[in-house]
């Protein structure tokens, strides 16, 4: 058995089924492989940024890794800035890099580079394998290492010749590491300013916002009375009707911080101390008001689950949690504003729908509308690296196939990795893409006037932040990449096409010409 059908019996054998891939000649063993070993789904994506996005929301949904497969150092260069995503959503990935054949290196190629250095600005654990013998047992940890909790990158670099040189064949599934326990003492300290009344945040982050943690920490808010919060951003939240709601950390710094103005205790349940996403003059990194104390009750990688459990038990917290009522907004009439938009979206959203937001300015519009919409899923932005929608939105399809997608995209992120619209089309990807269409990148003109007092840009700095001049043609590059597309210039256009678009199987995409 070659190396490269050990790697990949490996990866089966570990619970790693889906290969996103943009493949180059180093390369070529894995893929042949793939028609030998059953039980590994091979995607093809168009640029690696679209692959490692797509690994991402995969393990958003599906709790457990996906496989890249890049070429090389400049193919990994290519994924880096979804890999950082990655990294921040603390999701389980497994980067497999192609190097050139060991004899081969000594002659610096074209395509020779550092490939460790490369991936360790966003693995957790790199590791090159140094001879066939010792690929599959390699494959092994590298799933252990991903699947370490709360999940995170593991990085492995294949050369070539250790993929076509014969070995005995793949190593067993490996044993994934025990989650650890919040302490004793951190149970009794939340518990203890849980009991201090009024000024006490329980802060949500991580696993901490779906499933039964966030019940659990529904049930400890209700009997204390400490404000629930979600971070800022967060790989995956469970919510809508039904579901326990917890307000959200704004973005702004001003916003951010008259929010938690109140707060004297924050209790962190697998989030990080809030802080500001970038330095502005005279304004503070840290959100919470000074005096307020920071106490950790689970850090990312510990059980959320257990832990809640533990302190609702010290708490006497026994009833339901209070939940949301449904409250379904109106689909709006008029002209397409970014509030009318957010209203169609929320208006539209069916039961178990996945919510993709790389709608950058208009995320937080559509996340308010929709706190009583039907229940769903909403993966947003982790990083802050641009690109990440499209890519997120093909991932979470295919680990939930059964449940509909809708990406609410911005159009200055969207040219970053649009061919993940390709993806879409040729896996047959129930994804619907809301294109907020305003030709500009509106987020730095916020960031413009933050950094500089008010103050309106210039020409030339205005050139930096305007799409237009040519405008994008969206509808246009949708279909050439496969993808039906339309366009909406009224609220009732897009909710029309919203509802069509739901209605039949495979990728839609509907540009929404925002009256700006």
């Amino acid at each position: 058995m070659r190396g490269a059908e050990a790697l990949l019996r490996t990866l089966v054998a570990g619970g790693v089924e889906v290969c996103f891939t943009n493949p180059g000649t180093s390369e070529m063993q894995f893929v042949a492989a793939l028609d030998r070993v059953p039980g590994m789904r091979a995607v093809l994506a168009l640029f690696e940024g679209v692959a490692t996005g797509a690994a991402d929301g995969y393990a958003r949904m599906a709790g457990r890794p996906a496989a890249t497969l890049l070429h090389l150092g400049p193919g990994l260069a290519n994924g880096l800035a979804n890999l950082h995503n990655a990294r921040r959503a603390g999701v389980p990935l497994v980067n497999i890099v192609g190097e050139h054949a060991v004899a081969h290196l000594p002659y610096d190629a074209p395509l020779a580079s550092d490939i460790t250095s490369l991936a360790h600005t966003v693995s957790s654990w790199v590791r090159t394998t140094a001879h066939v013998g010792a690929i599959a047992g390699d494959t092994a940890a590298a799933i252990a290492a991903a699947r370490q909790s709360p999940g995170q990158i593991a990085t492995l670099i294949t050369p070539a010749n250790v993929t076509w040189e014969e070995c005995d064949g793949p190593a067993p599934a490996p044993r994934i590491p025990a989650v650890p326990l919040a302490s004793d003492d951190a149970v009794v300290a939340a518990a203890t300013a849980l009991r201090q009344g009024a000024g006490t945040v329980l802060l949500l982050g991580g696993s901490a916002l779906h499933g039964r943690a966030i019940e659990l920490a529904g049930q400890v808010a209700a009997v204390s009375g400490a404000q629930l919060v979600g971070s800022t951003f967060f790989a995956r939240q469970e919510r809508g009707a039904g579901r326990v709601a917890p307000a959200r950390v704004p973005y702004g710094v001003a916003d951010a911080r008259r929010f938690l103005s109140g707060a004297r205790r924050i209790i962190l349940v697998g989030a990080r101390p809030p802080v500001a996403f970038f330095a502005y003059p005279d304004a503070p990194s840290l959100l919470a008001p000074p005096e307020a104390a920071i106490i950790t009750l689970t850090r990312p990688e510990e059980d959320q689950v257990e832990a809640l459990a533990r302190l609702a038990d010290l708490l006497g917290a026994k009833g339901p949690a209070p939940t949301q009522a449904l409250d379904v907004p109106a689909p709006p009439v008029g002209p397409l504003t970014p509030e009318a938009l957010a209203m169609a979206v929320a208006a539209a959203i069916p039961e178990g729908a996945i919510v993709i937001d790389e709608a950058i300015t208009g995320g937080f519009p559509a996340w308010n509308a929709s706190v009583g919409a039907l229940p769903h899923d909403w993966l947003p932005i982790t990083g802050g690296s641009i690109g990440i929608g499209l890519p997120l939105a093909t991932g979470a399809a295919i680990a939930r196939p059964a449940r509909p997608v809708l990406c609410l995209q911005a159009d200055g992120s969207a040219a970053y990795t649009l061919q993940a619209l390709w993806t879409q089309a040729r896996e047959g990807l129930d994804v619907t893409t809301v294109l907020y269409h305003n030709r500009a990148y509106r987020i730095l003109e916020l960031e413009y006037q933050a950094t500089e007092a008010g103050a309106a840009p210039g020409p030339q700095a205005a050139q930096m932040m305007r799409l237009d001049g040519p405008t994008l043609d969206w509808t246009s590059l949708a279909r050439g990449m496969g993808v039906p597309a339309s366009r909406a210039y009224t609220a009732e256009d897009l909710s029309a096409a919203i509802a069509a678009a739901m209605r039949e199987p495979g990728p839609h995409l509907i540009e929404a010409m925002l009256a700006v």
